[in-house]
């Protein structure tokens, strides 16, 4: 049996429960009462955790982009300063924090950068999560890793060779690697979601996860028969609403679906033992002639 991980009170890995992880991201648009609508709908949908992004804009905007210039909700400005119109400060991660705890549900945070590590061990986090563009970012690895918590790895963008250095840094039974592709949305054909299975021979020690950006359900439902111990889907109000991972979103009612979808299909794995049961003897007395 493949290793597993504790975030919070939960046991992730092969032979538990999928954990279910609804990614507000920035969906909330920087605005921390959709921030709440969004985990509300997360904890109605019965997600095991909520999951935010942490950046310091000015060390994760690339220098020769800061300055270029774009439309949003705040009007035409830079992109500096739209990442930190749509960055959360300390008041609402608090509001975050005592929201999730009036709720019941588990939230933690994408971490971006090593300043973002300090902002949040504050909170107490019962895991941090490296996104995919962070994969190579080994200072901030050895920082994450530094804190012994729970590090759930995404490596969208990104070689296996690139992968393999990165899990090098990382405490192996500390970890949970989750196969993505980093395009919003993402087509079907660039799923690749045999890279689960691949994933799960490459480290069998290491719950491997899957973290979905495509249009619609199947994918996510599929990536759990084939071994995901944690999916997770960016969440929104409506995809139509203003922001770069709305499109590749699911709304309240999918997710809800998703949920009950990944529940179904857990049950229908089963344990892999042919037996005959139980529900099968009034068909087998009444259709079959021989060795009965």
């Amino acid at each position: 049996m493949a290793k597993a991980i504790k975030i919070g009170e939960q046991w992730v890995g092969e032979g538990y429960p999928t954990y279910i992880v609804a990614e507000i991201g920035i969906n909330h648009n920087g605005d921390i009462e959709i921030a709440k609508r969004l985990m509300n709908a997360a904890y109605r949908a019965g997600v095991d955790a909520v999951k935010f992004q942490k950046r310091t804009p000015e060390l994760c905007v690339p220098p020769d982009q800061q300055n270029v210039m774009r439309e949003t909700p705040w009007g035409y400005i830079t992109y500096l300063d739209y990442r930190r119109k749509m960055e959360f400060g300390e008041a609402e991660y608090r509001e975050i924090d005592a929201h999730a705890r009036e709720l019941g549900i588990t939230w933690f945070a994408s971490v971006w950068d090593e300043p973002s590590v300090d902002f949040l061990e504050a909170f107490d986090p019962v895991a941090y999560k490296i996104p995919s563009a962070a994969l190579t970012d080994h200072n901030l690895l050895r920082k994450v890793r530094s804190t012994g918590r729970p590090i759930i790895l995404s490596t969208g963008m990104s070689t296996f060779e690139q992968i393999r250095e990165a899990v090098k840094l990382l405490d192996p039974d500390n970890l949970l690697i989750c196969h993505t592709t980093s395009t919003y949305p993402c087509p079907p054909e660039e799923l690749n979601l045999r890279m689960i299975q691949t994933l799960k021979r490459e480290y069998p020690d290491i719950p491997i996860g899957y973290s979905g950006h495509e249009v619609g359900l199947i994918p996510s439902v599929v990536a759990v028969a084939l071994g995901a111990c944690l999916i997770e889907r960016h969440i929104t109000l409506d995809r139509a609403m203003w922001g770069s991972d709305q499109a590749a979103s699911v709304e309240p009612g999918g997710f809800e679906r998703l949920v009950k979808y990944i529940r179904v299909t857990e049950q229908a794995l089963g344990d892999g033992v042919k037996r005959v049961y139980e529900s099968e003897l009034p068909s087998l007395r009444k259709l079959r002639r021989f060795g009965v």
